[in-house]
């Protein structure tokens, strides 16, 4: 209390102790389609556009390109808010030309007017108050692209979805693996098959597209904790490619594509996803529920204690932070997003000298919660059960 003469009394608010942290909205979806038909006004080119109601944007997303069959794959799993950004296709004089106009048009760049295509992504939470964390471009996602989507995802602490792109088959898709070692990136192979109402016909569609849907459907029904294998999609009536499968046998071509860390799909009690791993080189974050795992505590605990900053290095400062953030990992523990987590202060890391620069340090663990990759069962063949066959049979 300021030591000043009042003839009165003088209340002195002090606000310490722990301060609750709200975990970060995970299920937000970052999407760079082409549609050069959509309605400009609901998705302006090159802009990022906030879309809460996937099914009624549909009738604004026009017919030709990828969007409208982009936002279907999405609105077949579920309504979540998606960051669209509409590029224009490409143009040339072979579709080799066209192609690689388009994929420029994707990856985006900075111009006069502002960010452009993946680019974009990068500015949407300051233009529409939400950051998108699951990415992808479907039925764009060139080489070039997914590799562009790896570097937002970095940035946006994001996790990307690209396919195997041309890959014919198993062994191409094995390849195809090798180009990447990001633990933001999972590679998909190969598409789902779905009816076109307005072809009246069975077409290969984009399984990212219904890969971003069901990462927003389980971040909301279970949590960024689960992967996204081994969950029926809906809205989808086959595979593009033939992919064997035997859920007791690795020598098949769903066993080689996920010893190679690209998940594919299956039909088993309806269409999934199968296989749980990144493109990560650091075995640390192979699964994807790791990965996004890392980057959802990091931005949460970041953002739950930025108040902190500027007020001053006090004892009682360093333990309330230290409780508001064990108070937030004890929760999480607790719902089962993480195994174990705990945050100390350690002397030892705050020299005197650093104090006294105004510089904390405070640190913190986790354990993430692994999927059940491989489930082993012990069948054994006895004969201890005759032991009492005849009192079986008399009854007794």
């Amino acid at each position: 209390m300021p030591d000043i003469y009042h003839h009165g009394v003088l209340v002195n608010e002090i606000n310490t102790g722990a301060r609750p942290i709200r975990t970060v909205s995970t299920a937000v979806i970052g999407l760079v389609a082409t549609a050069d038909d959509a309605d400009a006004t609901v998705f302006p080119l090159d802009r990022p556009a906030l879309v809460t109601d996937v099914a009624a944007a549909l009738a604004a997303a026009g017919t030709t390109g990828t969007l409208r069959p982009a936002l279907q794959g999405i609105a077949d799993q579920c309504s979540p808010v998606v960051v669209v950004v509409r590029v224009a296709e490409g143009t040339g004089e072979s579709p080799e030309e066209i192609e690689a106009a388009t994929t420029s048009n994707v990856i985006g760049t900075d111009t006069a007017d502002g960010k452009t295509g993946l680019q974009a992504l990068l500015v949407a939470e300051a233009q529409l108050g939400v950051r998108p964390r699951i990415l992808g471009a479907p039925g764009l996602d060139t080489p070039p692209v997914a590799t562009a989507l790896v570097t937002i995802a970095q940035q946006l602490r994001a996790m990307a979805y690209a396919a195997a792109w041309g890959c014919k088959d198993v062994a191409e898709a094995v390849l195809y693996r090798d180009q990447f070692a990001a633990r933001e990136l999972m590679l998909i192979w190969p598409d789902f098959l779905a009816w076109d109402t307005a072809a009246s016909a069975t077409v290969a569609v984009p399984a990212v597209a219904r890969a971003l849907g069901l990462r927003a459907k389980i971040d909301q029904e279970q949590g960024w904790h689960k992967t996204l294998s081994n969950v029926a999609v809906n809205g989808v009536t086959g595979i593009s490619k033939d992919v064997s499968f035997n859920l007791q046998s690795p020598n098949t071509d769903a066993g080689t594509l996920n010893a190679a860390d690209v998940t594919t799909l299956v039909n088993m009690n309806g269409y999934r996803f199968w296989g749980s791993r990144t493109c990560s080189d650091d075995p640390l974050f192979a699964f994807e529920s790791a990965t996004r795992s890392g980057q959802i505590i990091a931005d949460t605990i970041a953002h739950g204690i930025a108040g902190f900053v500027d007020k001053p290095l006090h004892p009682s400062i360093v333990k309330d932070i230290v409780e508001s953030i064990n108070a937030k990992l004890r929760s999480l523990v607790a719902q089962g997003y993480l195994i174990g987590a705990s945050c100390w202060y350690d002397a030892d890391n705050n020299p005197v000298s650093g104090l006294s620069a105004g510089q904390l340090r405070i640190d913190y663990d986790y354990t993430p919660v692994p999927p059940i990759e491989q489930l082993g069962l012990n069948q054994r063949i006895t004969d201890s059960y005759f032991a009492d066959f005849a009192a079986r049979v008399a009854g007794t």
